[in-house]
């Protein structure tokens, strides 16, 4: 986070040299572009990478819906500066008023632009916008720390809305709302019934590797049976491209299972962290971006919890008796 000297020095450099801050600004731009995936139904396809100062946090799917009743969002990216250009984006395609936003979690890349809309049409879980408003403003810290000034003025915003299983009728599509689990305590999946498109939330993820920072991989394991198990023509995973051929479902959940297993057996292997998060990659998930970084995390995420788990603390006077 930039501190007053270097603000002041900057607001300095800027009146002295005006092309510099124009460059700057130019340096900081989303060039967000949508691809129609089904008549007046948009997918901006984030990178396949980590949060960097050279993707600008432009790493997530997000998605908008041209309805007779106005344009619906689903997720607005990582900073205040993303939702902005999202939202000009949407307006510009659709020539119509946001009527509705959907957050399908609280990791940052999915809610951190809530700030370019008006609160009263951002909806989420109830458990969701707990976790936004008990967690949002640390996650902007962190990405604070990652992205710099690409991050400028961001804040979180909690919805505004509190929506459970259920419909949301806006012109003629209807939205199908599932509260699921897994990837987080609350993933909001949506289905859009008049075009069969599934926004899947980072419960799938196609060709990237699945992030745990918040995972239950036993819940999310369990959600992407039931994610299967739901109708549709074209699935939107949270990272990685459109899928009309179960790919997204089945690679996630095989990567799960491995990830699962793999560390069980370090654990019981007796291997530390550092060696864990040094096991082999399979060859078929060569392809699959960030593997190794995404491994390495999610030992650091979930390597204490199996160890409470599978090697319990035994006391003192236990030890004796035994």
């Amino acid at each position: 986070m930039l501190t007053r000297r270097d603000t002041l020095l900057g607001g300095l450099c800027a009146l002295a040299f005006p092309h510099i801050e124009a460059a700057l600004a130019a340096q900081l731009s989303y060039a967000l572009s949508a691809r129609e995936v089904a008549p007046g139904t948009y997918v901006v396809i984030g990178k396949r990478e980590y949060f960097t100062m050279a993707n600008g946090g432009d790493i997530v799917n997000v998605a908008f819906i041209d309805t007779k009743d106005g344009a619906v969002v689903i997720d607005t990216g990582s900073s205040k500066r993303y939702g902005l250009a999202l939202r000009q984006l949407v307006e510009r395609t659709t020539g119509k008023d946001i009527v509705r936003v959907y957050n399908t979690h609280h990791h940052p890349d999915h809610f951190l632009g809530n700030q370019a809309f008006d609160p009263g049409v951002i909806a989420s879980t109830e458990q969701v916008t707990k976790n936004i408003s008990s967690e949002g403003e640390m996650l902007a810290e962190n990405l604070y720390r990652l992205l710099g000034d690409w991050m400028r003025g961001t804040h979180a915003v909690t919805p505004g809305v509190v929506v459970a299983d259920g419909e949301e009728k806006f012109g003629d599509h209807r939205f199908e709302l599932i509260e699921l689990k897994g990837h987080t305590s609350s993933d909001l999946i949506i289905l859009d019934k008049s075009t069969g498109i599934l926004f899947a939330g980072d419960l799938a993820f196609l060709d990237r590797a699945a992030t745990t920072p918040h995972a239950s991989l036993s819940d999310w394991q369990e959600s992407l049976v039931a994610l299967s198990q739901v109708p549709h023509k074209l699935l939107i995973p949270g990272h990685g491209e459109p899928d009309s051929e179960e790919r997204a479902i089945n690679q996630t959940r095989d990567y799960l299972s491995w990830l699962s297993k793999t560390l069980e057996q370090a654990l019981n292997n007796g291997l530390d962290m550092t060696e864990a998060m040094s096991v082999p990659i399979p060859e078929r998930f060569a392809s699959v971006a960030l593997a190794r970084e995404e491994l390495e995390r999610s030992v650091a995420h979930l390597y204490p919890g199996l160890e409470d788990r599978l090697l319990p603390y035994i006391g003192q006077g236990e030890s004796q008796a035994l």
